[in-house]
């Protein structure tokens, strides 16, 4: 497995499935985040168990990212079209419905590839997660094993960190939650922050 954090994010060009359900074979994800923060959401395989428990939840949520200006993309090995159909199933027949972003067509695994999250043995993307800021450097990335579902807000909730701290300069310490104080990145700074909240 490859550690991107602190690197330019890997760019590609690959085909997708647009949130309105349009669909086009050259989705670049350098020109679709320009100056947004942006989520890169690798999950496994279409019509199978976690993952649509995972994609229904993140489009639930996808108007708070909007709302923080972050782009968010889902990722797998599926095709354009494997990927329109599940999009066009409704999530009581197993499906995820017309969910709002971006399903991208990882179909040669080269991005998975690039990423370093294809599972060594069933040749699927891992559930890999990507922060990556408005300068394409990564900022996070988490990976589980297949059987282990995300947590959506926990994801947002780090985005909303990293911005916390671009605004503002300081750190996000312990269970940091939008609108809290963060911390001076000195010994003054620690000794104020645990003498109010250790």
């Amino acid at each position: 497995m490859t550690v991107l954090v602190g690197h330019k994010a890997p760019d590609f060009v690959a085909p997708a499935v647009l949130a309105d359900g349009s669909i086009t074979d050259t989705f670049t994800r350098s020109k679709e985040t320009a100056n947004h923060h942006s989520v890169l959401f690798f999950y496994p395989l279409d019509f199978t168990f976690v993952c649509p428990t995972e994609l229904v939840e993140l489009s639930k949520q996808i108007d708070e990212f909007e709302a923080i200006n972050t782009k968010v993309i889902a990722i797998s090995i599926d095709s354009q079209f494997t990927h329109n159909a599940w999009r066009k199933t409704s999530p009581q027949d197993g499906g995820i419905g017309p969910v709002k972003f971006p399903m991208v067509a990882d179909i040669d695994h080269s991005i998975s590839h690039m990423f370093g999250i294809e599972h060594p043995e069933a040749r699927v993307s891992m559930r890999a997660t990507f922060i990556i800021d408005k300068d394409g450097i990564v900022q996070h990335q988490a990976v589980n094993n297949l059987p282990l579902g995300r947590n959506i807000s926990e994801i947002k909730r780090l985005v909303q960190a990293l911005q916390f701290h671009e605004t503002h300069g300081e750190v996000c310490p312990v269970n940091w939650q939008k609108g809290q104080s963060g911390m001076k990145t000195t010994h003054e700074g620690v000794k104020d922050y645990l003498k109010e909240h250790a």
